[in-house]
């Protein structure tokens, strides 16, 4: 069994968009449309892969560019993001070169604040629901049988807009005469984003030596939509906040890179580092409406366990670097006016991510069983 390696991409540039797995930052839960490990895509012809993989994480700590403003956890005016995503997904053999997959996330999200409930109280709304559908189709660019010692697949897909990306909650203090209002509930816990996406992404493996492997992967998630028409609210905080009334559908990408170990024939370890993020800018398409850039680098180490068709893995990333970049409004307030302007965002700590799967194992032709067993030393979520 292969132990599973995050499959995500660096598509064309790395400055772009900010897909922030940590924190407020990220709009939502994203990972790549073919699959999320390589165990998932090295397949033989007709094989299925089924699993779900989990992320958690709590957002709590304020960034203004790379500065953490520690007060507001002391003042007790920080916002709190809990975090709860699943990915369900299925992968299928093509042939033992070519797969496609379907993913279908669920999101379970709270969001405690103060300023969202007219400052005078703290209160929690909440989301939950199906994500956004994704559907890819990847290929290995070399033989698996003649290239046992290193591949790279490369992909591509789509994401469908079937999350609701106008969830709402009842907000405190902030309709007529300061009572009750039901609203959207902030961006960086709507189930979706409004619009279709397109992905590319890579992975990549080397064999070092025997139980030893080096990997790298990585998505650049293309969302062409400029906003999606639902209201944020956040004029009414401030008239400087007028051209973030109404959310933007942002890019998103991650990259991912380190080196994993076989400790027996059916644990492995990994140890690397990550890169989140959401940008200030897309890539395709206006760059109107409210968003939150930012990026975290986090390491990121791992274990795996595999026993026959099923494969049990577990990575919690924790942060060593966030940063909240200004944004377009940021940047058009501070031209027009002359006074300073940067925003600031919530970022967690680390994220707890837990994948499971099990393989079908079809009667066609079949990958050899050494090149299965080698794949046992990759792990990584």
């Amino acid at each position: 069994m292969i132990n599973k390696i995050p499959l995500l991409f660096l598509f064309i540039i790395l400055s772009a968009s900010y897909l922030n797995a940590q924190g407020c930052v990220a709009i939502r839960h994203f990972s790549s449309c073919v699959g999320n490990s390589l165990e998932n895509n090295v397949l033989n012809k007709g094989d299925i892969q089924l699993g779900m993989n989990y992320r958690y994480f709590k957002s709590f700590r304020h960034f203004r560019g790379t500065e953490e403003e520690p007060d507001r956890v002391t003042n007790n005016t920080e916002v709190i993001n809990n975090s709860h995503s699943t990915d369900f997904f299925l992968t299928y053999g093509i042939s033992q070169r070519l797969y496609t997959s379907i993913t279908l996330p669920t999101v379970f999200n709270s969001r405690s604040s103060l300023y969202e409930h007219g400052r005078k109280e703290r209160n929690t709304t909440f989301s939950r629901g199906l994500g956004d559908i994704r559907l890819g189709l990847g290929y290995w660019l070399f033989d698996l049988e003649t290239h046992k010692n290193g591949n790279l697949a490369i992909g591509m897909g789509f994401k469908l807009p079937t999350g609701n990306y106008n969830a709402s909650d009842i907000f405190y203090n902030v309709g007529p005469n300061d009572g009750p209002q039901t609203r959207p509930v902030d961006q960086s816990i709507q189930p979706g984003d409004g619009g279709f996406g397109f992905t590319m992404d890579f992975q990549l493996y080397q064999k070092i030596a025997n139980g030893l492997f080096s990997y790298a992967s990585g998505f650049y998630l293309l969302n062409p939509r400029e906003t999606n028409g639902i209201r944020t609210f956040r004029e009414t905080l401030s008239p400087l906040l007028e051209n973030e009334a109404i959310m933007a559908v942002p890019d998103q990408y991650s990259i991912r890179t380190g080196i994993s170990y076989s400790i027996t024939p059916t644990l492995s370890s990994s140890i690397g580092a990550r890169f989140d993020c959401v940008p200030v800018r897309d890539l395709i398409g206006g760059n109107n409406g409210f968003r939150r850039p930012g990026s975290v680098l986090s390491i990121d180490p791992g274990i795996g366990y595999n026993k026959s068709n099923f494969s049990f893995n577990l990575n919690i990333p924790f942060a060593v670097r966030r940063e909240r970049p200004q944004s377009i409004t940021d940047i058009q307030t501070e031209n027009s006016t002359g006074s300073s302007r940067h925003g600031d965002a919530a970022f967690a700590d680390y994220v707890i991510n837990f994948g499971v799967s099990y393989r079908i194992i079809s009667n066609k032709v079949k990958i050899s069983p050494e090149l299965l067993n080698d794949f046992k030393s990759s792990n990584s979520n």
